[in-house]
Parts: structure tokens; C-alpha cells; sequence
């Protein structure tokens, strides 16, 4: 019956099979729309994991070394309290007490994370030490710390304050 009717009338046929082709073409370009819009949402959504993923590892980094800033201001006091345990008397009642407040302190600090860095008889690092004096000798290996003006420290493995050190050379 359609030949019929597309024989007794030809373009009839022949718009029916362009319109056919429009809605097909039409179809092509919803479904490449379509697929451009799964992949964007796709990537949106990796892009807002990926950023809620940073905030929170942000946020522990903030967190884990937030007492950073406090220990760093309280570096001079431990400094202080060293010094005046070199110029005590050691057997003094006196020096008994800073002692106790010493350890006390100290021991507070490495519990929050303070570890002192070593530098007697280390090679020295740029990293770690900072140079204040070089010495000519050789009772010590070239490049190796002879002497220690500032204790240094590290917080939870991040450099707080490099150790001023004396560093011998050979002559």
C-alpha cells in the first residue's frame, strides 16, 4: 500500500524519507550531546573528590602541626633554661628546681612532637646545621661538627630551627 501511495505521489515518499533522515540526524546529535555531558559530569565529580580528598588531608596537616608555631615560641625558654643550667652550681637546691622545670618542659615538648637534631661529632648537613664558625684542625675529620652554639630541632619530622655548629676543616 505505501508503494502505491509513493508511487501515485513521489515526493511525498521523498519527504518522508529526509524527515526520516532529519530525526535521525536529529537522534545522532542528543546522543553525542548525551556523551559529552555523562563526561562532564564525570569529571566534575572527580574533580570534587579530588578536592575533598586535599581539604581533609589539609586539614590533618593543619591539625597535626598546628602546636607547630607554639613550640617554635617557646624554643628561646628552653635556650634560657639550658644556658642557666651550664651557669648553676650543680648541686645547689636552686638548680635542682630548674632542672625538674627543664625536664619537665622538655619532656611535655617531645610528647607533642619536639626532637632535638644531634650535631656533636655528625657530618655536617646544610639541612640540619647552620654553620656559625669553621675551625681549622685535625683532631677532626674535614666537614664534621665540632661544636654546637644552638641546639636544633625538628617537629613531627619538619625542621623547626637548624643547629648553629662550629664545623672543623683541614688545614
Amino acid at each position: 500500500m505505501q508503494a502505491e501511495q509513493e508511487a501515485a505521489n513521489p515526493t511525498a515518499g521523498q519527504a518522508a524519507t529526509e524527515e526520516l533522515d532529519l530525526v535521525r540526524a536529529e537522534r545522532d546529535g542528543f546522543k553525542v550531546e548525551r556523551d559529552e555531558l555523562k563526561d562532564l559530569l564525570l569529571r566534575r565529580q572527580a574533580e570534587f573528590d579530588n578536592y575533598r580528598k586535599r581539604s581533609e588531608r589539609e586539614r590533618a596537616d593543619y591539625l597535626q602541626y598546628a602546636a607547630m608555631d607554639f613550640i617554635k615560641e617557646l624554643l628561646p625558654v628552653l635556650d634560657d633554661f639550658e644556658r642557666a643550667l651550664k651557669a648553676l652550681a650543680p648541686k645547689s637546691d636552686y638548680a635542682k628546681g630548674v632542672e625538674m622545670i627543664y625536664s619537665r618542659m622538655f619532656e611535655t615538648m617531645k610528647k607533642l612532637g619536639l626532637e632535638p637534631i644531634e650535631s656533636a661529632g655528625k657530618p655536617f648537613d646544610p639541612h640540619f646545621h647552620q654553620a656559625i664558625e669553621r675551625v681549622e684542625t685535625a683532631d677532626a675529620d674535614d666537614n664534621t661538627v665540632i661544636g654546637e652554639f644552638q641546639r636544633g630541632y625538628s617537629f613531627k619530622g619538619r625542621l623547626l630551627r637548624p643547629a648553629m655548629v662550629k664545623v672543623a676543616v683541614k688545614p
